[in-house]
């Protein structure tokens, strides 16, 4: 209840770090194994496509979330941050989380209904943020971003969509 009552949109970072508990938990409560004997995780996804791989852009680099064995996995050392937002906050921040949905795990799904999905998946993984940061006292804010350079940037394949991008930090 008390994380609920906390939730907010947070805009204006510190540009501390989080610290590497602080990661893990983040991603762990966001789309991570809570019940790896049957792979099911802390967030639902339609038809159990799992289809949202969420992907965290720091000051050292870009990483792709690996639920299974939580863990990141470097994609790029290139600081992302700034292609995330066309808001400051997104420079300063110390994290950007990026989902983005595979709609080759899709094969069941209507293709018209993909967007639809994969965007119901990311809501529920965005509000496990929302509640975690409120639990941990950090800030969170989901926002809109220009997709296609940061796709390009990723090296994201056609098959790949972001969704959208959320921010992370010690608030100010």
């Amino acid at each position: 209840m008390q994380a609920l009552k906390e939730r907010k949109s947070v805009r204006d970072y510190t540009d501390n770090k989080l610290n590497d508990q602080q990661v893990s938990d983040l991603l762990w409560a966001a789309f991570g194994m809570n019940r790896p004997e049957i792979d099911h995780r802390t967030a639902p996804s339609a038809q159990n496509t799992q289809d949202v791989d969420i992907y965290m852009a720091t000051a050292d680099g870009l990483f792709r979330y690996q639920a299974k064995p939580h863990q990141l996995i470097k994609v790029s050392g290139e600081d992302l941050r700034s292609l995330t937002s066309g808001q400051p906050f997104a420079k300063v921040a110390p994290v950007q989380l990026v989902y983005v949905s595979d709609y080759t795990r899709m094969p069941k799904v209507k293709p018209e209904l993909r967007d639809s999905y994969s965007g119901i998946d990311t809501g529920c993984i965005v509000q496990n943020v929302y509640l975690y940061c409120a639990s941990a006292g950090l800030g969170a804010v989901v926002h809109e971003l220009d997709r296609a350079p940061l796709a390009k940037a990723m090296g994201l394949r056609p098959e790949q969509h972001i969704v959208i991008a959320q921010t992370v930090g010690v608030p100010k």
